[in-house]
C-alpha cells in the first residue's frame, strides 16, 4: 500500500483549532485523533464524514470539554492528519470500518457516546453494533447505514456522480455546498489543508462509490445485518438530523422506528442546518448532546 502523509505546515495557524494531535498506528497507517479532557466515566466520540475531518467539531469540542466530558475525534484513513493511502483500491468500506474499529480497540475506549454524520455514521454504527460493551449511547446525525435495498435520494446519486466524474475536486467547494451558511476563506482552507495535490483525494473521491447502492454491493449483507443488530440496541439512540440536508432529509424516521432504545426520545431537528450540522450549528449539537447525556445518565 502506497502510502502519503500531508506535511505538518499545511496545518499551522488553522483558526480555532488549538487542540493537540495524538497519532496511533494500525496496519502501519498512522491515525491522528484528538483526545481532549480526562473524564473516563463519559467519553464523547465525534466521528466526522467526507471531505471533513476533525476540524468539523472545532465550535463543539470546547463546550463538551467545559460540560466535564473527555472527547476523542479521530480523523478517518485518508483524511486530516491521518495517513492517506495514495491508490482508490485500498480505500474500502470493509477497510475503513476495520481501521477504525482497531484504533478503538488499541486504545481501550469505554463509557462512549457515539455523535456520527455521514461517512462517520457508516463506519462508527458499525463499530458501535459489533462492540456493545464500549458504547453507553449513540446520537446520528444526517446519515444512517444505507443497503442498497432501497433507492437512494437524488441529491446523493448526483454527488455520487460528481465524486466519480469531475475532474475538479475541490475540497472547500464541497464543503461550502454542503453547509447552509457562507463559509469564511479562512475556514474553507483549513479544510482543503490536508490535500495539497490531487494525489491525495483517494479517499474523498472514492468514497460516494463506496455508499452501497445495490443489493450486489459487498457491504450489503454487513449493513443489512448491522441494520438487524440495531433492531435489539435497547441503549439510548438520538436522532439529530439537520433541516436542510437534502441527501440525508427523512432518514431519521427509519431509525426512531426500529430502534428499541430511540422509543420515548426527544428526537430533534435542527433548523438551519446543510448537510455539515457541525459546521453550521456546532454550539447546538454540543448542547443537544449534553442534554442526551444528562437526561439518559443511569
Amino acid at each position: 500500500m502506497e502510502i502519503l502523509r500531508t506535511p505538518d505546515e499545511r496545518f499551522k495557524d488553522l483558526p480555532d483549532y488549538p487542540f493537540q494531535a495524538n497519532y496511533i498506528d494500525v496496519e502501519g497507517i498512522r491515525i491522528h485523533y484528538l483526545d481532549e479532557g480526562e473524564n473516563e466515566e463519559e467519553l464523547i466520540l465525534l466521528m466526522h464524514g467526507e471531505p471533513s475531518w476533525s476540524y468539523l467539531y472545532r465550535n463543539m469540542i470546547p463546550i463538551l470539554i467545559k460540560a466535564g466530558f473527555r472527547i476523542l475525534a479521530p480523523d478517518l484513513v485518508g483524511f486530516g492528519k491521518s495517513d492517506k493511502p495514495k491508490n482508490k483500491q485500498d480505500h474500502s468500506y470493509a477497510n475503513h470500518v476495520r481501521w477504525i474499529e482497531k484504533w478503538l480497540n488499541k486504545l481501550d475506549l469505554q463509557n462512549i457516546t457515539l455523535f456520527c454524520q455521514d461517512w462517520g455514521s457508516l463506519i462508527g454504527l458499525r463499530v458501535a453494533v459489533a462492540n456493545q460493551d464500549r458504547f453507553k449511547r449513540i446520537v446520528l446525525s444526517n446519515g444512517g447505514l444505507p443497503t442498497g435495498a432501497g433507492r437512494m435520494s437524488e441529491a446523493f446519486l448526483q454527488w455520487q456522480k460528481y465524486s466519480q466524474t469531475s475532474p475538479d475536486f475541490e475540497v472547500g467547494a464541497i464543503i461550502q455546498m454542503g453547509t447552509a451558511h457562507d463559509t469564511p476563506e479562512d475556514i474553507l482552507n483549513a479544510y482543503r489543508a490536508p490535500f495539497p495535490d490531487d494525489s491525495f483525494h483517494a479517499g474523498p473521491r472514492v468514497m460516494p462509490s463506496l455508499v452501497p447502492t445495490s443489493p450486489n454491493d459487498p457491504e450489503h449483507i454487513p449493513n443489512t445485518q448491522a441494520r438487524e443488530q440495531f433492531k435489539h440496541w435497547t441503549k439510548p439512540f438520538l436522532t439529530c438530523f439537520s433541516d436542510s440536508d437534502p441527501i440525508t432529509q427523512g432518514g431519521d424516521r427509519m431509525w426512531q422506528k426500529i430502534v428499541p432504545g430511540a422509543q420515548g426520545v426527544n428526537h430533534t431537528v435542527v433548523e438551519g442546518g446543510g448537510h455539515f450540522v457541525q459546521e453550521d450549528c456546532g454550539p447546538e449539537l454540543a448542547e443537544i448532546i449534553i442534554k442526551f447525556i444528562e437526561d439518559t445518565k443511569s
